[in-house]
């Protein structure tokens, strides 16, 4: 990818899983990411609250994201995640920050917080490094 700019646009607006699960990266570069989930219907659990896939989903696209902005593509090789509050508001934000950047794996902290900036859910999500640069999504 020639920006940062390109890839959000790939990530947000391609026919992929992240946008159709109302996920969208708000910002991306030099390693790092943020993003946010929609909180709607099609988010939700029977019980009425933020599907804890949804979640998992919002931390490994930014994250994956995040990994991208190295230079490398990646592919998700092991996650954890720690659901801790049921979020409130419309929106849930993710930021997710390198723990490690190796030659072949890189590892990344997520948080996840609510409208009222509670912390809902943190993990660990750790990638394969490929050793071809990232021209683009579909290596």
């Amino acid at each position: 990818m020639d920006s940062y700019s390109e890839l959000l646009n790939a990530v947000n607006n391609g026919p992929y899983f992240g946008p159709r699960s109302r996920v969208k990266v708000t910002r991306a570069g030099n390693g790092e990411a943020e993003g946010e989930l929609e909180i709607c219907t099609d988010t939700r659990n029977p019980m009425g609250i933020v599907h804890g896939g949804a979640l998992f989903t919002l931390a490994d696209t930014v994250a994956g994201t995040a990994a991208f902005t190295t230079g490398h593509t990646c592919v998700t090789l092991d996650s954890s995640m720690q659901f801790l509050a049921a979020a409130k508001g419309d929106k849930v934000y993710c930021t997710a920050k390198p723990k490690k950047l190796g030659r072949t794996i890189a590892v990344y902290d997520v948080t996840l917080t609510d409208n009222q900036n509670r912390l809902v859910a943190s993990g660990v999500f750790s990638f394969f490094v490929k050793e071809m640069p990232a021209d683009g999504l579909n290596p």
